[in-house]
């Protein structure tokens, strides 16, 4: 398995902190808007920045998807996430 940070895509906010975009799963769309699944729980996202369609998987930050994923990553991501 890759190293943390390389999987969990963090971009610095400020020298103090990290913002965390995190994979989901496109469900619907609507014009600039989608429909995303976050591990079972559905969030509107603003998808404007990024070309996908339904079934794609996406990186989320501060409700824009920020980049679209391969579904292998996006799991192993999940994964990671999920450990207790």
């Amino acid at each position: 398995m890759r190293d943390a940070h390389f999987c969990i895509r963090s971009y610095l906010a400020d020298k103090n902190g990290m913002c965390l975009a995190i994979p989901g799963k496109i469900l619907k769309i609507k014009g600039e808007t989608a429909e995303i699944n976050f591990n079972g729980i559905r969030k509107e996202v603003n998808i404007a920045m990024v070309d996908v369609k339904i079934g794609d998987f996406v990186m989320v930050h501060a409700g824009f998807a920020i980049e679209k994923m391969v579904p292998d990553l996006a799991s192993e991501i999940q994964g990671y996430l999920d450990k207790k």
